[in-house]
């Protein structure tokens, strides 16, 4: 088989947003060698809707630290609701990015590291709310979706059970944090190349070591 890079990931992780760059540079140089599959993780996922309140505080000081290590920046209209989190209306879940994601795969599978940074781009700069329907139909129009047909979709239980699919695929894949990336050279052969943010240079070398020594082995 040919080998495949997994990114596992979350729209809702901001370390995802700023490792969006360093994903699809990763993408455009080796997209002759494998090939590429996003997983929603399912970061966020409550019984119960919860505010974006609990966490505000938190990422009103780790979203600097992600500017600085990635050079990405979070939008003003994002941090709004980080920094007026009692005047937000927002609540926090990873289900329907992920969902719109599975959609996504079956128009464009060659495009959905872009699909996936377009995501994360519309929640962490434009400060859309991706658990509102309306968050995507920017995004049906960049990728002439038809909107009917995708908005039937994203409340299909079919659509659903596909990202559920995914957020257990990455369990079984023992990814606890996100962006997460891995290469598959076979059925059962996975090599973890990076667990949390992850420079351009350090990931590239590391996709050559593995290529390097898979290269040195014997024929099957």
């Amino acid at each position: 088989m040919k080998p495949v890079l997994i990114y596992c990931y979350d729209a809702y992780c901001g370390w995802c947003y700023g490792f969006s760059k360093v994903i699809t540079t990763i993408e455009k140089e080796f997209n002759n060698q494998f090939g590429f599959e996003v997983l929603s993780g399912g970061m966020i996922l409550p019984e119960k809707p919860v505010h974006i309140e609990a966490t505000a505080h938190y990422i009103k000081e780790a979203y600097k630290t992600v500017e600085e290590y990635s050079g990405v920046k979070f939008g003003d209209d994002y941090l709004w609701h980080i920094n007026h989190p009692d005047l937000s209306d927002w609540f926090l879940n990873s289900e329907k990015p992920a969902i719109a994601l599975c959609i996504f795969k079956e128009y464009y599978p060659e495009r959905q590291l872009e699909f996936a940074a377009d995501l994360q781009y519309a929640l962490h700069f434009e400060g859309r709310d991706l658990t509102d329907d309306e968050a995507y139909r920017h995004l049906l129009e960049k990728y002439s979706i038809q909107p009917e047909t995708f908005y039937e979709k994203l409340k299909s239980d079919e659509y659903k059970q596909k990202a559920h699919y995914e957020f257990a695929l990455c369990k079984q894949l023992q990814v606890t944090g996100y962006p997460c990336v891995l290469i598959q050279l076979s059925e059962s052969k996975f090599y973890l190349l990076s667990r949390g943010y992850t420079s351009y240079e350090n990931l590239k070398a590391r996709i050559e070591n593995v290529l390097s020594e898979q290269s040195k082995q014997p024929l099957q």
